[in-house]
């Protein structure tokens, strides 16, 4: 048996297609395109990288792109006070500020001063609390990539049994939110799990969000399950998931490969986020 390849690289430009299809009808109805602004603080060569591939997707939709950058030595205050500029700004629909922040810099206090509406990221409390409760919000972008990513191979994922391995705000929770909204019955597993390999075993849809190279084996696998690897770990051979991709894909029903699985869903769905945050300002509705 060999598993099926879920290609988020195409899903992604596929739903990047559509959001500038979005766009363009936004612009012709409301006389503006959606913006985004993010906010980079230091010179961090891994967020250095991801902010400006963020700016060109932006632009290359349609969107306009607002690039903040602040030295790592920066105030709360001087970054509190750009936060509320950004809220009042009506050409911004979009807020991301960059994470990590330097030391001495409370990211707690950053993104809970972000409007829950244009918290773009789905970070802020408000849309945590929203997610839980089944209101409208934000989700954060990588875990709703997942879903997208699912339900492309699974359709309706009701019934479905689902681990989720790790439980990081980020991804591991808000991941569990949203299985749970799409009816599957959930289980969130960490580091300290009694018999992990045991728990992920009998899932229909496994979701390795843990940080550890290749954790994830064959005989942890249910024979057919789809198996979303979350995880970017860079080792000598090069850049390799939580799951062990090749000793997996002889089980799995499908799986997504690193790279070219979960991460190009990401800032997809960032552009996405932010095109929804300026139709429902404008109460126009899109279809993404």
């Amino acid at each position: 048996m060999s598993a099926q390849i879920i290609d988020g690289k195409a899903f992604a430009a596929d739903l990047r297609t559509r959001i500038a299809g979005e766009v363009a009808r936004l612009r012709a109805a409301t006389g503006r395109a959606p913006g985004l602004a993010v906010v980079l603080v230091g010179e961090d060569p891994a967020s250095s990288v991801y902010v400006r591939s963020k700016g060109k997707a932006t632009i290359a939709a349609g969107m306009l792109s607002f690039e903040h950058r602040l030295p790592a030595d920066v105030s709360q205050d001087t970054l509190l006070a750009l936060v509320a500029r950004l809220n009042a700004d009506p050409t911004v629909d979009g807020i991301l500020v960059q994470l990590p922040l330097p030391r001495g810099l409370d990211e707690s206090a950053i993104i809970t001063a972000i409007d829950p509406d244009k918290d773009v990221d789905g970070f802020h409390p408000v849309n945590a609390g929203r997610l839980a409760t089944g209101l409208p919000g934000f989700v954060p972008c990588t875990p709703l990539g997942c879903v997208m990513l699912l339900k492309s191979v699974l359709g309706d994922l009701s019934g479905k049994d689902a681990v989720v391995i790790g439980r990081s705000n980020i991804v591991g929770k808000p991941m569990a939110q949203l299985l749970i909204a799409e009816s599957c019955t959930v289980t969130v597993a960490h580091s300290r799990t009694r018999d992990l390999k045991a728990v992920v075993a009998r899932a229909d849809i496994v979701v390795a969000a843990v940080g550890r190279a290749q954790m994830v084996r064959a005989d942890w696998i249910k024979p057919g399950a789809t198996v979303i690897d979350v995880g970017i770990n860079r080792t000598e051979a090069g850049l390799v998931g939580d799951v062990d991709f090749a000793d997996v894909a002889g089980v799995a029903g499908a799986i997504t490969p690193v790279p070219g699985g979960v991460g190009p869903m990401t800032i997809a769905v960032l552009l996405r986020n932010t095109v929804v945050s300026a139709a429902r300002r404008d109460g126009f509705a899109v279809d993404l």
